[in-house]
C-alpha cells in the first residue's frame, strides 16, 4: 500500500515537473491520457488552469481586436484627410478576426457586447494619442453601434 501511494505521489510530481520543463510534451501527454481515459493519471490542477487561461485569452483577443477596430473607425471619421489604404486594411483585418472568433465561439459575442463601451473608451484614448487630437474631439459614447462596427460595408462619414 505504501509503495502504491509513493508511486502516485511520484507520478504527480512528474506531471508538475513536466508541465514546468516541457509544456508541449505535457500537452501531448495530457491529450493521450484523456484519449485513453486514464483520468487518474492526468495533471488535473494544471489542466484546469490551462483551460481557464484559454478562455481568458479569447476574451483578451476580443477586447484587443475591438479596441483597434474602434480606434481606426474613429481615425477614419475624425481625420478624413488622412484616410489611407492601411487604415481600411486594419479595419477589415480586425473585423475578420472578430467574425472568426464569433464563428468558432458564438458565446463570445455576448462578451463583445458586454465590453463594447469600455473598449470604446480605451479606443478613444488610443485614437487621441495616435492622432494628436484632443481626447475631447471624440465623443464619450461611441458614435458607432456594435452592428455598425461589425458590418463589413460600414465606414463612418465625417
Amino acid at each position: 500500500m505504501t509503495v502504491a501511494l509513493s508511486n502516485t505521489v511520484k507520478q504527480d510530481a512528474n506531471h508538475y515537473d513536466l508541465y514546468d520543463q516541457d509544456y508541449e510534451l505535457w500537452l501531448e501527454q495530457a491529450v493521450n491520457l484523456l484519449r485513453s481515459q486514464s483520468f487518474a493519471e492526468i495533471d488535473i490542477e494544471n489542466l484546469i488552469a490551462e483551460i481557464e487561461e484559454m478562455g481568458g485569452s479569447q476574451k483578451q483577443a476580443i477586447e484587443s481586436n475591438l479596441e483597434i477596430l474602434l480606434m481606426h473607425l474613429l481615425k477614419y471619421k475624425y481625420q478624413p484627410e488622412k484616410r489611407s489604404h492601411s487604415w481600411r486594411y486594419t479595419i477589415i483585418e480586425h473585423r475578420l478576426r472578430l467574425h472568426k472568433a464569433f464563428k468558432h465561439s458564438p458565446s463570445l459575442k455576448r462578451y463583445f457586447l458586454q465590453e463594447f463601451a469600455e473598449c470604446y473608451l480605451n479606443a478613444r484614448k488610443l485614437a487621441s494619442a495616435e492622432t494628436g487630437l484632443l481626447i475631447a474631439t471624440f465623443p464619450i459614447e461611441s458614435p458607432f453601434n456594435p452592428e455598425q462596427v461589425l458590418d463589413d460595408n460600414f465606414l463612418p462619414e465625417n
